[in-house]
């Protein structure tokens, strides 16, 4: 098994199998800081994970959103893993779209202690965010072992990969 195989394994053992996860998610804010340069914006989400895609319910007029729409390159870390990842955010419509039918369930699934509280799927701003995963890196046991991931090119970074 290569290290990139390795790595995904331990990601879905720590992410998948149908986890509620919270994760940070960083944006790029749409004003400019103090100094005028672009800021970043982080804020703790519940996500649900497979193949290599964190999947959010969020408010499509959402802050974050509209700063995905301005800047779809976004970062994550694993709050509870010791985790970092890039990543292309997309939104993938409304919840009650026929073509999120079988990621919806799966949400649902996931977050079924608090979904319907948190969100009203009549609304058409209740949406999917997908954030597809470019590259990463997982740190085991506080840098016993590091594997940086290239999630396009499906291999293992050997240059190391993002702190």
């Amino acid at each position: 098994m290569s290290n990139y195989e390795e790595g995904l394994q331990l990601i879905e053992e720590k992410f998948g199998n149908g986890k509620d996860n919270v994760i940070s998610l960083a944006t790029i804010a749409r004003e400019p800081g103090a100094n005028g340069m672009q800021r970043p914006v982080v804020r703790s989400i519940d996500a649900y994970y497979e193949d290599g895609t964190f999947y959010v319910v969020t408010y499509g007029k959402s802050n974050k959103m509209q700063q995905i729409a301005n800047n779809a390159e976004v970062s994550i870390a694993g709050c509870l893993e010791m985790f970092t990842a890039s990543g292309i955010a997309e939104n993938l419509g409304w919840v009650l779209d026929p073509n999120n039918a079988e990621i919806r369930t799966k949400l649902r699934t996931a977050f079924s202690e608090w979904y319907d509280m948190a969100n009203n799927e009549k609304d058409e701003n209740c949406c999917i965010l997908a954030i597809h995963l470019t590259k990463g890196t997982l740190n085991i046991n506080h840098w016993e072992k590091l594997y940086h991931m290239d999630f396009v090119n499906k291999t293992h970074m050997e240059n190391g990969g993002i702190f």
